[in-house]
Order: structure tokens, then sequence, then C-alpha cells
């Protein structure tokens, strides 16, 4: 009766630990499509919903600005990798990326608290025009700077 314990809890570990580390970040890319928002509202999908709500919509597309933003002259495309750009991925770029990457995440932690203790306050109308702002920013974002927009 012992093996199959041991089993299980070898199991166990072994999903656990590749939970962790199979959702490390790729060092070498820009930003990934999970930092991206997958679907954009209507003023009427927004008006439906609660000021809480409403914030995580907001805090999410806020986030993907402040993500990709950044490196719109070299990508709009997530999951592009430094070598895809024609950058060599060697330490020194990784490192500079990493370093971005991570104080713009530290960064979005801070302003997320921010929005989420005093956009609060702000009349649930101009939340939901605010949303609607970002998620044409971040159309256009998607388009790229060589399509003209």
């Amino acid at each position: 009766m012992m093996y199959p314990l041991k089993k299980l809890i070898f199991v166990s570990l072994f999903l656990s630990v590749m939970l962790t580390y199979g959702q490390k970040r790729d060092d070498g890319v820009f930003f990934i499509k999970k930092d991206q928002i997958s679907k954009f509202h209507t003023i009427t999908d927004l008006q439906e919903l609660k000021k809480g709500d409403l914030l995580k919509l907001y805090i999410d597309r806020f986030k993907e600005i402040a993500t990709v933003l950044p490196y719109i002259a070299i990508t709009h495309e997530a999951d592009v990798r430094l070598s895809d750009v024609g950058i060599k991925e060697d330490s020194d770029h990784i490192k500079i990326l990493k370093k971005s990457t991570d104080a713009t995440t530290e960064s979005l932690e801070t302003i997320s608290e921010s929005i989420q203790d005093l956009v609060a306050y702000a009349d649930t109308e101009k939340i939901i025009w605010t949303i609607l702002f970002y998620e044409e920013t971040i159309k256009k974002m998607r388009i790229g700077v060589q399509e003209g927009f």
C-alpha cells in the first residue's frame, strides 16, 4: 500500500514543479499574448457591469497599454523575440529586456492598487468612457505603426 502513496506524492510534486517553472516568462520576448486583453466591449456591455467589474477591465486595459507601448516601434505583436526583429539575444540584451519587464510588472502592481483605490471614486460613466478610450488605443496599437493608423 505504500507504493501507490509514494507514486501519488511523486506525481503531485512533479506537477507542482512543472506548473511553477512551466509558466516562467521567456526573457527574450518583448511581451506575451497573456499580456493582452482578449475582448473589446460596447458601451452597452459596459453599462451592464458593476463598478468593481469595470475597474478590473480598466486595469487590464491600462496594463496592456503600459506593457506594449514602450516597444511599439519594434513590434506590436505578442510573443516576438529579440532575434525576430534582428536584435542579438545575448546576455546584455536579455538582461536589459528582463530589467525593463520586471520594472514594468512592479510598477503595474502599484498602479493597479492606486486605480483600485482611487478610480473607484470616479463616476461610472467616466470609467466606461476611459475603458472605451483604452480599447480604441489598444486597437490602434495592434494595427501597428506601419499600417498608418
